[in-house]
């Protein structure tokens, strides 16, 4: 097994189209070409985590946050990303980065995770991203599935999915192809997807006769997308609320808002920084907000309306951790799959 067939997968699950446009998500360092003999599973691939692999015998990092997140001009070891680049190379390590990709996924993304940890139920994504093109496929009927399989590998959503194609004679096309019946396939996906999505129907193109039509359109994908909102099972006081929070996120300090004197049904989370979901938080009925990185004067935006509870960013995202064990180990048995013991958390709490 190397490193390019497990990274395949995993952008099956969080597929790098759907990474925001300042995000370095996906392979950082090590070849493709190398043989996997175990994974480390980690927040932050910082020195102590390489260590740890090296101790491991493992040689590829599974990491959510990208250790080059900006440019690097020179690799002279001055910090720490630095040094961990050298230490990498210098040990044959590969490290990968699952990031933004991961927090707009809903199934088996980062938000869901947090949803879960919290038993949310009714869960959907807080802000559907908008996807920018729609493909309309003519294609044999037996080559349906798998051209559709894997569209969806390389960004597609499924829209409509197969349909007969009765109707095609009307547009000039022929209902059969070399006595097979055609059928119509309606797929969605996001602008930047475009390129993987039409060059992966040119490859079906060679093996029978496809056709496409390519439209621009303007609607929400409830499967993509940032934050969660979903409901307790059970309505809490806030104070109530929020000890709750403390503990089932294993934090050591929850900044918040203004206690408010309603019940807490309705929860909007966001991994990390997730502040600029605050709007659409307010707007769909929540009556808190669990998220990090706010900062003083942010705060004030809550304007009465919302409790803002802010976890911490480790705090956050920790059990991604977990999540990208349970992926990586359900799908491959042929070598060990780790979750770091490293804290990477830099923030202390007295």
């Amino acid at each position: 097994m190397n490193v390019k067939e497990v990274i395949t997968y995993l952008d099956t699950i969080a597929p790098p189209v759907y990474q925001e446009s300042y995000d370095n998500a996906g392979l950082i360092t090590g070849s493709p070409a190398m043989l996997v003999s175990g994974v480390v599973v980690c927040l932050d691939a910082t020195e102590a985590v390489l260590d740890e692999a090296i101790a491991l015998g493992c040689n590829l990092i599974v990491a959510h946050h990208p250790i080059v997140f900006r440019g690097l001009k020179k690799i002279t070891g001055r910090n720490y990303v630095e040094r961990v680049i050298i230490k990498a190379i210098k040990h044959d390590l590969a490290i990968f980065a699952a990031h933004t990709n991961l927090d707009n996924v809903f199934r088996r993304g980062v938000n869901g995770r947090i949803a879960e940890r919290l038993g949310l139920e009714r869960t959907q994504i807080l802000a559907p991203k908008q996807v920018g093109k729609k493909l309309q496929i003519f294609t044999p009927a037996s080559l349906a599935v798998p051209l559709q399989e894997a569209l969806v590998a390389v960004g597609a959503t499924r829209i409509e999915g197969i349909r007969e194609a009765g109707y095609l004679t009307e547009s000039g096309r022929s209902q059969m192809i070399n006595g097979e019946a055609r059928v119509k396939l309606e797929i969605a996906f996001p602008s930047a997807a475009q390129s993987g999505v039409l060059k992966t129907v040119k490859k079906y193109q060679q093996e029978a006769k496809v056709d496409y039509d390519l439209f621009s359109i303007e609607v929400d994908t409830p499967e993509i997308g940032s934050g969660v909102i979903g409901f307790l099972p059970e309505p809490m006081a806030p104070d109530q609320f929020l000890k709750y929070l403390k503990e089932r996120m294993q934090t050591d300090c929850v900044r918040h808002t203004e206690i408010l004197d309603r019940q807490i049904e309705k929860v909007a989370v966001c991994g990390g920084a997730g502040g600029f979901l605050l709007r659409q938080a307010i707007g769909q009925g929540a009556q808190v907000f669990v998220t990090a990185d706010y900062k003083y004067h942010e705060f004030f935006d809550a304007d009465g309306n919302i409790i803002i509870a802010d976890i911490g960013h480790y705090e956050s995202e920790q059990f991604t951790i977990q999540l990208l064990h349970e992926i990586i180990s359900q799908k491959f048995s042929n070598f060990a799959v780790h979750c770091t013991k490293v804290r990477t958390n830099p923030v202390y709490y007295l």
